[in-house]
């Protein structure tokens, strides 16, 4: 029971995360490199998405993410900060209680990660890392040393906001987007797939989505690493509207259920 709770207050802040951090290594020099330019058109400073944490038919945990209202500096460069926190509700803390957040600092050009924190509190576990990445010359340090990865590798609280910025409106179903993702000192080359598209009745109403499946990094408790879909929006906001994963032992279902500052209009959703 408590592995499932644990893995599902995870997942959700890994699909789409109340500590002090302090850096445990200098900010990296890269002013040689050459980055990347991506567009961001899909979200904006002030954005923030609520979602309700269902296992089963017991509502468990909220979690939330959001992008600071106004940019940031990071080593020269202008990011936006963002985080995900995730919390069980203090009726379900009895079971698992969990008060994780995940935070990173994106750069505005490439939407590549500069900066990771994560502050993690399940029961009586407790777990801190902070990450500085060097894409440049493909090295990140942490609080164990350095690690070697690939440029662009993305985390916990940075992987969505540059996936909502891939053109999943005019994928073909079973395009395949490739996606590294950096988690407690070690790299998972990952990816995800459209599967199509559907209008689904969510909490926030009638919503016109696009279907993707993740591969997972698979715990314990899930089935294997394909055994989740994750509905957004099919419009130029590409915000979550609903994930979905089969484990072991039932089910676990991750619904929006409050939004704001979006960057462009919410077009997806249907009037009544």
């Amino acid at each position: 029971m408590k592995n499932s709770i644990k893995s599902l207050i995870l997942l959700s802040m890994a699909s789409l995360a109340a500590l002090a951090f302090q850096p445990p290594v200098q900010e990296a020099n890269e002013d040689g490199f050459k980055y990347r330019t991506v567009d961001n058109t899909a979200f904006k400073e002030g954005e923030k998405l609520t979602f309700r944490v269902h296992y089963g038919f017991i509502n468990a945990a909220k979690v939330t993410m959001k992008i600071d209202a106004s940019q940031t500096s990071v080593s020269k460069r202008k990011v936006y900060k963002s985080t995900v926190e995730g919390q069980t509700f203090k009726s379900f803390d009895w079971a698992f209680k969990v008060r994780d957040k995940f935070e990173s600092w994106i750069d505005v050009k490439s939407m590549a990660p500069l900066r990771y924190a994560k502050a993690v509190r399940e029961d009586n576990y407790r777990d801190k890392d902070y990450a500085i990445y060097m894409h440049g010359s493909k090295k990140l340090k942490n609080t164990e040393g350095t690690l070697t990865i690939p440029s662009y590798t993305q985390d916990i609280a940075s992987a969505l906001y540059y996936a909502r910025n891939l053109d999943l409106e005019n994928a073909k179903t079973g395009t395949s987007f490739p996606i590294d993702i950096y988690l407690d000192n070690t790299v998972y080359k990952l990816s995800f797939k459209v599967i199509g598209k559907e209008t689904i009745k969510s909490d926030i109403g009638r919503v016109r989505c696009i279907k993707l499946q993740p591969k997972l990094v698979v715990y314990r408790v899930f089935k294997g690493d394909d055994d989740m879909t994750i509905w957004v929006s099919d419009d130029a906001n590409k915000i979550p509207i609903r994930i979905k994963s089969a484990i072991k032992v039932g089910s676990i279902k991750v619904d929006l259920t409050k939004y704001s500052g979006l960057k462009n209009s919410f077009s997806s959703k249907v009037k009544k």
